[in-house]
C-alpha cells in the first residue's frame, strides 16, 4: 500500500482492492498476483447517452438522424428524434427523458436541425446524458452514492469556457425549460463534470459512438503505458476489464485516458485540457518516450542527431540535438507537430472503402515527413498501424495480388510497429494482437514464393512456417480474449482455426 493510502474496499470475491489517498483520490491495486489476460471485473454502465457536441442522432441507438432524407421520425410521446417504435420504447429513453419532455411539452427543434450547421454539435442534445445521470441518481440512490464521489475537477472546470456553455445548454435548460428545479445548479454541473472526466466512449452495434459511465472501472488511475485493457459488448454495453501483463499483488492497475499512439506533447495537452491533470508518468517524463522516440525529430543540421526536449514535462522547454549545437523552442516544435498531426488526421479519414487512395495517401505522408521524424515517431506509427490493416484487404492490394516487395514492406511495417507496441502497449493488448495477426500472413506468402522459386528447400520452408505459426498463436491467444461479438473477437476465432490448419500443414511437410 502506498504511504498515506487508506483501504476503502477489500473483498475476497474480487481480484482488486480500492485504496484512497489525498494525492490521487481512489485507485485500484491487485489483491493477488494477476496473470496477463486475467479478468479483473465485468461491469454494466450506470448510464449511457450521446457524447458532448454530438451530431444529429437517434437518442436511443445513437444512429445518425434522420435515417434517410425526409424520414424525420420522432418519438410519438415526446417528439424527440428516434429511428422508430423500437428505439422509442427502449428503456434508456422511455423511462428517462421521454417522460420529462412529454410532461412539459418540450419538443425537438427539427427545423433548426435540418437547416443548421452542426459542426459544433447540437446544443439541444447536450442535456440528454446529464439528465439521464441525474434521473438515474433518483432511481438508484445506492449506486449513486458511489458515482457522486467520482472526480469532477470543479475548480479547474469552472475556469474553462465549457463551464459557461454547460450552464446555458444544460443547467438553465433543465431548470427553466424542463422545470427540473429539484436539481440545483451545483447538482447539474457535478453531473456534467462526472461525465466529462470519467465517461468512456462506446460503440453501438451499428458502429456509432456514444458515452457510458462505469463507476468501478473509472477508479483506475491513468498511465500512458497501461497494464489493463477493456472491451465493451456493443449490445449491452457491458465492460470487461482484464490485465495485459503480469501484475504482482499490491501493484497498481492502470487504464489509459488517451490515445497511446500520440506523442507526449499532444497526449499531455489532451489530458490537461480534457481531464484536468498534468501527466508525469515514466513515459511522459522520458524525452525518448522509453526508448521508442515517438516524439523525436531528426536534426537537419547534422547526419546522426536527434532533436529531443530538455524537459519533456515542460511544453515550453528548449529542444536540442544530441550530436550538434542545434536547438529550437518548444513552441516551434508544437507548430511542426500541429501541421503534421492535421495532415495525418486528414488522410486517416480516408477509409479502405475508398480503395487504393487510402493506401497511397498514407504512404505519401510517410514519404513527406520521414526526413523530419524519427522512424518510430508517433505520427508515422499511426499511419503504419492503418497501413498494416489495409495491405491485403483493399482493392488492388489484396494479399494474393501483392508482389514480394510489397509483402516485405508490410512485414517491415509490422515489425517496426511491434517495436513500439512492445513498450507502450505491452503484453496482451488488442493492438498488439491485431498487428501480430497481420504479420503472420505475409510471412507465409513470402515463404511459399521462396519455396516455389527454389530459393529455399522444404527445411527452409518449414522453419519459416514455424515462425509464422508462433506469431499466429500469440495473436490468437490475445484476440480470443476479446468478446466473440466484436470484430477482434471474430478474428481471434479465425486465427485459432487458421493455426490448427497451419500446424497440420507443418506436420505434413516432408523435410
Amino acid at each position: 500500500m502506498t504511504e498515506g493510502s487508506t483501504e476503502i474496499l477489500t473483498s475476497p470475491d474480487v481480484p482488486y482492492n480500492i485504496l484512497e489517498n489525498e494525492k490521487v483520490g481512489r485507485y485500484m491495486v491487485a489483491a493477488k498476483d494477476l496473470k496477463a489476460g486475467e479478468e479483473i471485473l465485468s461491469e454494466l454502465p450506470f448510464v449511457v447517452g450521446p457524447k458532448a457536441s454530438s451530431y444529429p442522432l437517434c437518442i436511443s441507438c445513437y444512429s445518425p438522424w434522420p435515417e434517410t432524407e425526409g424520414n424525420n421520425t420522432l418519438c410519438s410521446k415526446c417528439s424527440w428524434p428516434v429511428c422508430g417504435p423500437n428505439c422509442e420504447n427502449l428503456s434508456q429513453h422511455k423511462d428517462y427523458e421521454c417522460e420529462i419532455f412529454a410532461a412539459v411539452g418540450e419538443k425537438f427543434n427539427v427545423k433548426d436541425i435540418l437547416e443548421g450547421n452542426h459542426e459544433n454539435g447540437i446544443p439541444q442534445l447536450e442535456c440528454i446524458t446529464p439528465l439521464r445521470l441525474l434521473l438515474a441518481s433518483e432511481k438508484d440512490p445506492v449506486k449513486w452514492a458511489e458515482v457522486k464521489s467520482m472526480e469532477t475537477h470543479t475548480k479547474q472546470r469552472i475556469k474553462q469556457p465549457q463551464w459557461q456553455k454547460d450552464h446555458i445548454n444544460i443547467v438553465e435548460y433543465l431548470r427553466k425549460r424542463l422545470k427540473l428545479e429539484r436539481f440545483s445548479e451545483d447538482d447539474i454541473q457535478m453531473a456534467c463534470g462526472i461525465l466529462e472526466i470519467n465517461a468512456h466512449e462506446v460503440r453501438t452495434p451499428t458502429g456509432c459512438v456514444a458515452r457510458a459511465l462505469y463507476p468501478k472501472t473509472a477508479m483506475m488511475n491513468h498511465c500512458c503505458v497501461s497494464n489493463t485493457s477493456h472491451s465493451i459488448l456493443p449490445d449491452s454495453y457491458r465492460l470487461r476489464l482484464r490485465t495485459t501483463v503480469d501484475i504482482p499483488k499490491g501493484g497498481e492497475l492502470y487504464g489509459s485516458y488517451t490515445h497511446s499512439l500520440l506523442p507526449t506533447m499532444i497526449r499531455r495537452e489532451y489530458l490537461l485540457q480534457g481531464k484536468h491533470f498534468a501527466c508525469a508518468c515514466a513515459r511522459c517524463s522520458d524525452p525518448t518516450e522509453l526508448g521508442t522516440h515517438m516524439s523525436s525529430l531528426k536534426c537537419n543540421k547534422c547526419d546522426n542527431g536527434l532533436v529531443l526536449p530538455l524537459d519533456s514535462l515542460d511544453p515550453e522547454c528548449m529542444w536540442k540535438c544530441t550530436h550538434c549545437e542545434f536547438s529550437t523552442s518548444g513552441q516551434a516544435v508544437r507548430k511542426v507537430f500541429e501541421i503534421i498531426h492535421n495532415h495525418v488526421e486528414n488522410v486517416e479519414m480516408i477509409s479502405g472503402a475508398d480503395g487504393a487512395d487510402a493506401i497511397q495517401e498514407r504512404e505519401n505522408v510517410i514519404k513527406k515527413y520521414r526526413s523530419v521524424l524519427h522512424p518510430r515517431h508517433a505520427f508515422l506509427t499511426i499511419l503504419r498501424h492503418s497501413l498494416t490493416q489495409m495491405y491485403g484487404r483493399v482493392d488492388e492490394y489484396l494479399l494474393d495480388d501483392l508482389p514480394d516487395v510489397v509483402l516485405e514492406h508490410k512485414v517491415d511495417m509490422c515489425r517496426i510497429l511491434l517495436q513500439v507496441l512492445d513498450v507502450i502497449e505491452p503484453g496482451y493488448s488488442r493492438i498488439r494482437g491485431m498487428t501480430l495477426y497481420e504479420l503472420h500472413a505475409p510471412l507465409l506468402f513470402l515463404a511459399k514464393n521462396l519455396w516455389n522459386s527454389g530459393t529455399i528447400d522444404n527445411a527452409g520452408l518449414k522453419s519459416k512456417m514455424i515462425e509464422a505459426a508462433s506469431i499466429l498463436k500469440e495473436a490468437a491467444n490475445i484476440l480470443c480474449l476479446e468478446p466473440p461479438e466484436t470484430s477482434e473477437g471474430k478474428i481471434g476465432v479465425a486465427a485459432s482455426q487458421a493455426l490448427v490448419e497451419l500446424e497440420q500443414s507443418i506436420e505434413n511437410l516432408e523435410t
